[in-house]
């Protein structure tokens, strides 16, 4: 018997392969992705007191972009959240694609995030 699996539970059971190696520090936080069809979400996270120390998305009041799922949008948002977490005093974080593949949206955020200064 063949049973369909969405892509989601797919994802999510990749997802939970890898977290079972990642964890965020408090000196080096863990930088979680989740995107939707419509926004791309990305947060700054401190597994060890478990608090999320910074966050950005697409769906924010004062975004500024017109399209908010796109890879344009991901790049801002990476470009964000680099922001925010160099302000906090973090320059390097552990990287969590969030059981999504490494290519298009996710790609571009990591990309932004890396050009304003994270490190991972």
């Amino acid at each position: 018997m063949i049973t369909k699996t969405s892509k989601n539970a797919v994802r999510k059971k990749r997802h939970a392969r890898v977290r079972s190696k990642l964890t965020g520090t408090s000196e080096r936080p863990r930088l979680n992705v989740f995107r939707s069809n419509k926004y791309i979400y990305v947060q700054l996270i401190d597994d060890v007191n478990g608090v999320t120390v910074a966050s950005a998305s697409s769906a924010e009041k004062d975004f500024g972009l017109e399209s908010t799922g796109n890879i344009e949008a991901a790049a801002k948002v990476g470009e964000l959240i680099a922001k925010r977490a160099v302000e906090k005093g973090f320059k390097e974080v552990v990287f969590d694609r969030g059981g999504y593949l490494y290519h298009g949206r996710i790609k571009a955020l990591a990309d932004a995030a890396r050009e304003n200064g994270l490190e991972f």
